[in-house]
């Protein structure tokens, strides 16, 4: 799914508007009103300057529930609540019949327990969980994005393996064919029999349109979006750079629908149905104790994920999810604070609930060592598509 002004109607997208001359020129992004900026003024701030503000409100809610780790009871059958360490393995297998038909099929494969060549036990894995090529290739303990690729055929797989650290696990999954994708931010409390959905963001895949004079390297350059993330993007198609894009030839910047991959948000609150909430209501009471997440779907068509229908979970997440609409170019800051806080009044709330119910918390400096871990390991996979 491009973001450019070219991409088809029938997409199941927002429609389109002209946006501002260097986003017309290049076609490169969902097109904004020419009076508006191309990004917010806090979307590519430091992140600790950014989330200062976010974790002092955090340090109230710890003091007025007494507890610096209570969010981590807010999904009690997933470790730590999915605040950090939690294998993607483990939340799938959380599903019942019902809301396995939903998920993308997959399977997980721990490098340390595999005896024999790497590449035959994958594909021995695959086929007894019935997952064909195209696929997507993963940590099963992942954090936000780190190598998340897609893999065409044998040759590709192989190659990301042998990138894969050999003591971690990888998952496969089938990669959904549809165009769509969304981040479905879903919130029931204990005592609920319905729940919400608090948070709908539409993700875009960033792309630029060649005109056939100018190379990648100029066209990433040459946009001010583009720009902000060009680490990001001259990193990963690093051996493209010098490459003259032909005249009215899109090409993808990034595949992962992760934000700090270089992917493109909107607010997609305005699209919220009823039959949309019926769908992934059912979907969650049918997984184990899940309260507070945020489903990352593919869909077909945006009139069919708000009919409740055609669509596929490619991840289930935890308390460490976030509601990422807020990442929209056209949110103010005051209004994500707004967000980030009300989100953070749930986890704190739902987690007190569980604690009524007698569910116990994981040691602090348990969950502190594998968040560390978490981080240091992230560099390590392969680098991101």
């Amino acid at each position: 799914m491009s973001i450019d002004a070219a991409h088809e109607p029938n997409d199941g997208m927002p429609p389109l508007d002209p946006g501002p001359a260097c986003m017309s020129r290049f076609e490169f992004m969902h097109p904004l009103d020419p009076s508006t900026a191309c990004m917010s003024l806090y979307e590519y701030m430091h992140p600790v300057l950014f989330y200062a503000p976010v974790m002092l409100y955090a340090a109230g809610l710890m003091i007025k529930h007494r507890s610096v780790t209570l969010p981590a009871l807010a999904n009690p059958a997933i470790f730590a609540g999915g605040a950090v360490g939690e294998r993607k393995s483990d939340v799938f297998a959380l599903a019942g019949p019902y809301a396995q038909q939903f998920i993308a099929k997959n399977c997980a494969i721990d490098l340390q327990e595999t005896s024999g060549p790497l590449l035959d036990m994958c594909l021995e894995a695959m086929r007894q969980a019935n997952v064909q090529f195209p696929i997507v290739a993963k940590p099963d303990t992942g954090l936000r994005g780190a190598g998340v690729r897609p893999v065409e055929d044998i040759e590709q797989l192989k190659t990301y393996l042998t990138q894969f650290p050999t003591d971690q696990t990888v998952m496969l999954q089938e990669k959904a064919d549809y165009p769509g994708e969304a981040g479905v931010f879903y919130i029931r409390y204990p005592n609920e029999t319905r729940g919400r959905i608090f948070s709908l963001t539409l993700k875009y895949t960033a792309t630029v349109k060649g005109d056939g004079k100018r190379t990648l390297e100029e066209l990433i350059d040459e946009c001010p979006r583009c720009k902000r993330m060009e680490v990001v993007y001259k990193t990963r198609h690093q051996r493209q750079l010098k490459t003259v894009i032909p005249i009215g030839e899109t090409f993808p910047l990034n595949f992962a629908g992760n934000h700090a991959r270089g992917a493109i948000f909107r607010n997609g609150h305005g699209h919220i149905t009823e039959p949309m909430l019926d769908a992934f209501d059912r979907i969650a009471k049918d997984i184990k104790d899940l309260h507070f997440t945020r489903f990352d779907v593919r869909f077909k068509s945006l009139d069919d994920l708000k009919a409740g229908r055609d669509f596929k979970i490619v991840e289930v997440n935890g308390v460490g999810a976030e509601a990422t609409h807020i990442w929209d170019c056209q949110m103010e800051l005051l209004e994500a604070y707004r967000t980030l806080a009300a989100q953070w009044r749930h986890a704190f709330s739902i987690g007190a609930a569980n604690r009524r119910r007698e569910h116990r918390l994981p040691p602090v400096m348990k969950i502190f060592k594998i968040w560390l871990s978490e981080l240091m390991r992230a560099d390590n996979y392969p680098l991101a598509s």
